[in-house]
């Protein structure tokens, strides 16, 4: 089993799980703001789920409030304006930090299996997106800038491949 199936995780509603619940699912994790310029994209993102979902995806959001203090809502707030917006029903989890000490296990994870440019392991912005497959293992790693519409034939792929 995938190192990242042994990690515990908060949905926003304060219910804990561990991402062994992914498990041989196709995950695009993303760190996510409310009041970022990429906030956009949860339209794209929540597309993809709702397109892909019942084939093995999983789109997992993990709001940040790191970069640019963007994302300051209480979490029922956050919730709240995903949904009211964008029509989020992908999993949203708890409020988290992905770089520095306090950083949460998954992104530490994903961050040594993914680096970014130049080797960099610190996430530089919202909406940074890890592409893992069935297997647990992180296959890529996507900028704030990359639409998620752009990701689609990777998930595809993925979601065509067998668990390992």
């Amino acid at each position: 089993m995938s190192a990242i199936y042994d990690i515990p995780v908060t949905y926003i509603g304060g219910k804990q799980t561990q991402m062994q619940q992914y498990q041989g699912k196709v995950l695009l994790i993303v760190n996510t703001a409310s009041k970022c310029g990429f906030t956009p994209q949860y339209e794209a993102l929540e597309a993809l789920y709702r397109q892909y979902k019942d084939q093995g995806l999983e789109i997992l959001g993990f709001p940040c409030n790191q970069f640019g203090a963007q994302e300051q809502g209480s979490e029922s707030e956050i919730a709240s304006f995903c949904q009211l917006n964008f029509g989020v029903s992908f999993p949203l989890f708890a409020k988290i930090d992905v770089n520095g000490d306090d950083a949460h296990p998954l992104f530490s994870h994903l961050k040594k299996a993914a680096p970014g440019i130049l080797g960099s392991e610190s996430i530089k912005w919202n909406f940074t997106k890890f592409l893992v497959g069935r297997d647990g293992k992180v296959r890529e790693r996507f900028a704030p800038t990359t639409d998620p519409r752009k990701l689609e034939q990777q998930i595809q792929q993925l979601l065509a491949e067998s668990v390992r």
